[in-house]
């Protein structure tokens, strides 16, 4: 059985673990017997926490429900968790020793692009299944990656005419100067101009920037009808707080490929700050279907006193362990290649968000998405779209023809 850790047990067993390489790394979950491993590898501490944390959680509860149904091929499944601190050195660390000391049959893990690139390769190279469950820019090609999150082909395709439809063609983008930012800004203007809009301007902003004054002030100099918001950490709130006492907030609307998509921005900032973005995911709290409600309440009752933030990241996290321990149950086997075949085959998942497919092409999910406004920190969703494919990963990765591909492409929009 797996152990729910605090964030304190778990800021101390890891601080003994980050103090020096040569120190024995030591899971905060630890093996025991003959259990099937699983290894989790999300942030429990570090500047993207508030994203880990709640993923870190709702994977043990998704073991836990693998446990209640009587295990897996006659086993119990046990958790076998990091922390690596945001630090990319020792996500690298603790992917090696998932793969070759604690011989984990699958990993779930990585939450930035960076993460997941510092420990795709690993995983590849010792063949351990492995599964990325946030939304990104799109591309990675891998056959040994299941790639649960959303692309910009999924949601940024459908948020940009709906809402270019409510408020106009001329959009201002802001957005995060890094990987996801700087490609999410590309695949804005794409589909904005294929949509007969116009981008007036994009401008970048490193992760820690806190003054948006400037930009204010330029944004409302370039009178567009909406902007759209893709920025990360501090950005966020920092930007739209800024907005708001600016008086823009009733004057220009805002989108965003990213506010929310942790959960813990809207618990942060006040309603009148925010309400009235809109955002597109591949997962809300609100979506009313009786697997989501009955999901929803499921969470609440395991964690009464601080329940996850309930988020794209945290649902598809779940969606890892009920797909893989399907594919355990379907193949009789934790064989790797075994269970890729059976993930590869088609089957239809239905999940609390929705229904969900791996593309055998891609590994990547054909999935339903959704377009929400926020109101008094609730998403109230506008629109269902279904089984939207990842056109973006489709345009560079075919792991059908090319099964061997190991490599994150850089997808051309020229």
């Amino acid at each position: 059985m797996t152990r729910d850790i605090s964030r304190r047990s778990m800021l101390k067993s890891t601080a003994a673990v980050g103090a020096a390489s040569a120190l024995p790394m030591m899971p905060l979950v630890a093996e025991a017997g003959d259990e099937i491993l699983v290894g989790g590898l999300h942030d429990l501490s570090g500047f993207i926490d508030f994203a880990g944390i709640p993923m870190n959680q709702i994977m043990l509860m998704a073991i836990e429900e693998v446990n209640a149904s009587g295990g897996l091929l006659g086993r119990k499944v046990k958790g076998v968790v990091y922390d690596p601190q945001s630090n990319m050195s020792m996500y690298s660390q603790f992917a090696t020793q998932l793969a070759l000391k604690d011989k984990a049959s699958v990993v779930l893990g990585g939450i930035t692009s960076a993460s997941r690139e510092t420990i795709r390769p690993i995983f590849h190279r010792y063949k351990t299944l492995y599964f990325y469950n946030t939304l990104y820019e799109g591309g990675v090609c891998d056959r040994n990656e299941i790639s649960l999150g959303t692309t910009p082909a999924q949601t940024v395709e459908k948020l940009v005419p709906y809402t270019m439809g409510m408020w106009g063609k001329k959009v201002y983008t802001i957005a995060a100067d890094y990987n996801y930012g700087q490609i999410t800004a590309a695949w804005v203007k794409r589909y904005v101009e294929q949509n007969g809009g116009e981008v007036v301007s994009t401008d970048f902003f490193p992760l820690d920037v806190t003054n948006f004054g400037p930009t204010i002030s330029k944004i409302q100099s370039a009178k567009p009808d909406m902007v759209m918001h893709v920025l990360v950490g501090t950005g966020h709130l920092g930007f739209l707080n800024q907005w708001s006492a600016a008086g823009m907030k009733n004057k220009i609307p805002m989108a965003s490929t990213t506010f929310g998509a942790a959960g813990a921005d809207i618990e942060i900032i006040k309603p009148e700050a925010a309400n009235g973005v809109i955002t597109s995911y591949g997962y809300y709290p609100s979506i009313d279907t009786p697997e989501n409600n009955a999901w929803v309440a499921q969470v609440k009752k395991r964690y009464p006193e601080k329940t996850p933030f309930l988020t794209e990241l945290s649902a598809f996290t779940w969606d890892a362990i009920m797909i893989w321990a399907d594919a355990v149950r379907t193949a009789g086997s934790l064989d790797r290649m075994k269970l890729i075949e059976v993930m590869e085959s088609g089957k239809t998942y239905t999940m609390p968000s929705g229904k969900c497919t791996i593309d055998p092409k891609t590994h990547h999910a054909v999935r339903d998405v959704y377009i929400a406004d926020l109101q008094d920190k609730k998403f109230i969703i506008k629109e269902k779209f279904s089984q939207v494919q990842p056109a973006d990963t489709q345009m560079v990765c075919d792991l059908e023809k090319n099964p061997n591909s190991n490599k994150h492409y850089e997808i051309s929009l020229n």
